[in-house]
């Protein structure tokens, strides 16, 4: 699969909208912080994610981002998607074929089927299925732990 620190920093992104989201809207700042990713490349993932309607944003104070829909109707697959990743193995095309489209490599369709389970494995899971592990709540309780014990040092 040709997922590039693109897609898994997107996952991670939504992942932790969803895991915030239950006191309101969640600022990308906030995001930043707990999960060390650039706010600048946050801001551009979370605008191809609003386009493609994974989330909503509300400005002003008090303002972020949370989920269009519920955690139980958002898969992997679809935020990956959002943020035009793709869930092939190989560059080859999908049917046109793999050398410049004038013909196909030996391997085209075993590494075509490869990249359907893994589309077909990403689609069923979704962000309600991941916040129910626990070692996701352990690594959010973490999380929280760091960011009061950071406070608490620069007050």
């Amino acid at each position: 699969m040709r997922l590039t620190t693109k897609g898994r920093y997107a996952v991670t992104a939504v992942l932790d909208l969803a895991l915030h989201q239950d006191n309101g809207p969640v600022s990308l700042a906030a995001i930043s912080e707990r999960q060390d990713i650039s706010l600048s490349y946050l801001e551009q993932l979370f605008a191809k994610l609003r386009r493609n309607k994974i989330v909503s944003s509300t400005r002003g104070p008090g303002g972020g981002y949370k989920l269009t829909n519920s955690v139980d109707e958002v898969s992997v697959s679809d935020i990956i998607l959002a943020v035009d990743e793709s869930c092939k193995v190989v560059d080859c095309g999908d049917s046109a074929g793999c050398h410049d489209g004038a013909y196909q490599c030996l391997t085209h369709d075993l590494w075509q089927e490869l990249s359907n389970e893994i589309r077909s494995f990403l689609d069923g899971i979704t962000l309600s299925e991941i916040m129910a592990q626990k070692t996701v709540s352990e690594v959010k309780a973490r999380q929280e732990v760091k960011l009061r014990q950071d406070e608490a040092i620069s007050v």
